[in-house]
């Protein structure tokens, strides 16, 4: 891709923002279980000893679906191929892995989800987020695969993350959306140009 199209690529997105200063929205979001639409499951998270990692009880409301274990965990040694394989699920483009390997190394926080059946486990979803280690911190490569979208997965994703950054006293927490999930980002609580605040890109030519 031309760093032109690429140019008006970012320019269709939306920078959004969640500022924890005045967000009481997510004493509810943060507690020990929700509720998602008819279709979808009931997710109850539970600690999990050891590794980073987290897990969860997907208790579907249809028989006929078994989604198995779902857990997550921050451990940055992931399987490369694997997650671009997630990535190509849903329609992005290829990077070299090189540089999502680096980009993976030199971020502050990553998180993948995954789904446990039998002895096997599967890459669902990831997402992973920079920071100054101190004030603000922006999620990036936020993913969550096909089969397991409109289910309460991907709030169950965003919720870990932000859980995480939380706990590491990070207040301000922004992402740029892609027009077709800004609602989602909307009904999690974040906000676009706040008190006209705006996103500025540079490129070189």
């Amino acid at each position: 891709m031309k760093v032109r199209e690429i140019y008006y690529l970012i320019r269709s997105l939306k920078i959004y923002y969640l500022n924890y200063a005045c967000m009481g929205f997510w004493k509810n979001l943060f507690s020990s279980s929700e509720s998602s639409s008819s279709s979808s499951c009931q997710v109850e998270y539970e600690g999990y000893e050891g590794g980073g990692e987290e897990s969860v009880s997907l208790n579907s409301r249809s028989s006929s679906s078994n989604n198995g274990r779902i857990f997550f965990s921050t451990d940055r040694d992931i399987d490369l191929y694997e997650l671009e394989e997630l990535c190509n699920a849903v329609g992005w483009s290829r990077r070299p892995l090189r540089k999502v390997k680096k980009a993976i190394q030199y971020s502050f926080l990553v998180v993948s989800m995954w789904q446990i059946r039998g002895n096997q486990r599967r890459l669902i979803g990831f997402a992973r987020a920079t920071s100054d280690h101190a004030f603000n911190a922006t999620l990036w490569d936020v993913v969550v695969h096909p089969d397991f979208q409109n289910k309460g997965m991907g709030k169950a994703l965003m919720k870990f993350i932000i859980k995480k950054l939380r706990s590491d006293d990070i207040s301000n927490i922004t992402l740029f959306a892609d027009p077709h999930v800004v609602d989602f980002y909307r009904n999690l609580g974040f906000i676009s140009d706040p008190e006209g605040i705006k996103g500025m890109f540079w490129y070189p030519d």
